[in-house]
């Protein structure tokens, strides 16, 4: 059966080499993505180049989906080998560069200081590392932490709750975007949208230029304008990660059930991104949680799901990759071959399920 759900996986040193490139286009790549926050168009140049030539190779179309990096917040340089322990006080210096240890980090947002108040919960690396602010002084935000974790350079930041002072399309997004125009990418994905306007924005600055915009929904800001930001993008992306920090890992996939829907009723194609098989950046096969998360989305009727990690800097990324293809192709075999999905805005009734199990019999 032909595949309609659609493979994005990320590049990154994993899979910049011919061989796994050309493994990743006949295993079915469909869309590449650039992901702009690790690198500047000289670190993404060699990754473009190169899974163009493989699937000219090929003779396959692989699309190429340029990621901006956006206003996120990151951790500077660190120490190599930091651990944070709990209970412990942590500084948090805006706007400045310093060399991070277990008692202070740099971060890369000046006003970071004047957007917290006492008692924000911070949330480090997606979560996993959580801190409380007890006191703010000048640039600085001293906080308790309050669970520990390794912590490394250009790891996110997020205040729970917070809209923080930054631009929504940052100077470096604007590099960026004028290579990716020059060098003929085919989508954009803009990170951290906060509203319709932030949209309109990135399209302006393209100019006659114009190539479909991505919106990332992952800011809690973004909630409250979710069908604007819908109607003003050319498609929109799950982006769990920051979801989850910026919300809560309980309301993710609520948020993702109903953007997924939104989404379809607009007529907008709709990627499921962030940690899908996270487990296979060491191991060589996923969880069965793993898989039931990619075939859940596939049962949403997404249209893409993306790989980040996995493939750009995990251990296994063809195995990676084609562990999607596998559950994606399986889940719509058992979605074509039994009950039908109902259509975006249906429900399910009692007559559909007695019919089905009556053809069945």
């Amino acid at each position: 059966m032909t595949r309609r759900v659609k493979l994005v996986a990320t590049l990154g040193p994993a899979s910049s080499s011919p061989a796994v490139l050309d493994a990743l286009v006949s295993t079915g790549l469909d869309v590449a993505r650039l992901n702009a926050s690790h690198a500047g168009p000289e670190g993404l140049e060699p990754l473009l180049d190169g899974v163009r030539a493989a699937a000219q190779r090929a003779g396959r179309h692989v699309a190429v989906m340029l990621d901006l990096s956006g206003p996120k917040i990151r951790i500077g340089p660190m120490a190599e080998g930091v651990v944070l322990k709990e209970g412990a006080v942590f500084e948090l210096r805006g706007g400045e560069e310093c060399a991070g240890d277990a008692t202070r980090a740099c971060v890369t947002h000046a006003g970071l200081a004047n957007d917290v108040r006492t008692g924000d919960a911070v949330l480090l690396d997606d979560g996993r590392v959580r801190l409380r602010v007890e006191d703010v002084k000048g640039p600085s935000v001293f906080t308790r932490v309050e669970v520990g974790g390794p912590l490394k350079a250009r790891k996110g930041v997020n205040v729970a709750g917070r809209t923080l002072s930054v631009d929504g399309v940052t100077p470096k997004d604007l590099d960026d975007l004028a290579w990716g125009l020059d060098v003929g990418v085919d989508l954009v994905a803009q990170s951290f949208v906060r509203s319709a306007a932030d949209v309109e924005r990135l399209r302006a600055a393209m100019g006659e230029r114009a190539v479909p915009i991505v919106a990332k929904v992952e800011k809690h800001e973004a909630l409250a304008a979710l069908p604007e930001i819908v109607d003003a993008a050319d498609a929109v992306m799950v982006a769990r990660g920051d979801l989850g920090a910026e919300t809560s890992p309980e309301r993710v996939p609520v948020i993702q059930r109903g953007l997924v829907r939104m989404a379809r009723e607009a007529g907008r194609p709709v990627i499921v991104a962030t940690e899908m098989l996270q487990s296979m950046l060491t191991a060589d096969r996923p969880t069965r949680a793993e898989a039931s998360d990619v075939a859940t989305a596939v049962f949403q009727r997404a249209d893409a799901v993306m790989l980040s990690g996995e493939t750009a800097v995990g251990a296994h990324p063809i195995e990676a990759l084609a562990a999607a293809a596998r559950i994606a192709e399986a889940a719509e075999e058992a979605a074509e071959g039994g009950m039908p999905l109902p259509e975006p805005g249906g429900h399910w009734d009692v007559t559909l399920a007695v019919s089905d199990a009556v053809c069945e019999l």
